[in-house]
């Protein structure tokens, strides 16, 4: 186990303990000596983690103590920098910039010795596919979702056929080069997907669709799931 790892996880013990814990189980636990338990154990009240207790006695976390919130290891780091680092690349504009915020941010709270994590990933989000632009503010579209606020648009189809439609949007799907909001239609009485490139018009309108989010797009996946059946069917 990693030390940054090892020490998110003697916390997780210590806050689930009833009684003192001695450094012997923490190094049994996790395989290592007891000396480097005791420099775990000084690295983390450096930290201002309220661990109290002494060797040969056992240790104990103050009761109410809260990890903070960004209390993450090296791989939940690295995991985040190459996620931002994607969406900094494939998302739309507005995104795009959120995630540089949020890397910026990240790098003002996390452990000195956690810096490099962030500062020198060694994890490349890497793809040369051009990447289509949004012709509307995809802010909008992601507010109407958390709102559950249906949406007038104008979309151009393939074909370049352009209609007007009301739509219930429940999610949006990011691809390389596009991206997709997944909607209930109420023109074809159906869910449809529609390419945020073709979107020409959008408005979100001073009301709420009939059903809750969680239950359309649970729809939307079963809808899907026999979608995917039948094609692999007919490709037996």
């Amino acid at each position: 186990m990693l030390p940054t790892n090892r020490l998110f996880s003697i916390i997780q013990i210590l806050r689930n303990a009833r009684f003192p814990v001695k450094a012997q189980q923490l190094a049994d636990k996790f395989e290592v000596s007891v000396r480097t338990i005791y420099r775990d154990i000084a690295e983390l009240q450096n930290q201002l983690v309220p661990i109290h207790g002494e060797a040969g006695v056992g240790y104990i976390l103050k009761p109410g103590y809260e990890m903070p919130p960004l209390m993450l290891t090296a791989n939940e780091l690295e995991a985040v920098a190459l996620g931002a680092s994607w969406v900094s690349q494939r998302g739309d504009k507005h995104l795009s910039q959120s995630a540089h915020s949020l890397l910026e941010k990240i790098k003002e709270v996390v452990p000195e010795h956690l810096q490099s994590v962030i500062l020198d990933s060694n994890l490349v989000s890497a793809n040369f596919a051009d990447v289509v632009e949004d012709s509307i503010n995809m802010d909008i579209v992601r507010e109407a979702i958390r709102q559950q606020n249906k949406l007038l648009i104008a979309y151009t189809d393939a074909k370049e056929a352009t209609s007007h439609r009301i739509i219930w949007p429940i999610m949006v799907a990011y691809f390389n080069s596009v991206r997709l909001v997944v909607a209930w239609c109420e023109n074809r009485h159906d869910f449809r997907h529609f390419r945020t490139d073709r979107i020409q018009k959008l408005e979100m309108l001073n009301e709420n669709y009939a059903q809750k989010r969680q239950d359309l797009k649970a729809q939307w996946q079963i809808k899907e799931q026999i979608k995917l059946s039948k094609h692999k069917d007919n490709n037996d």
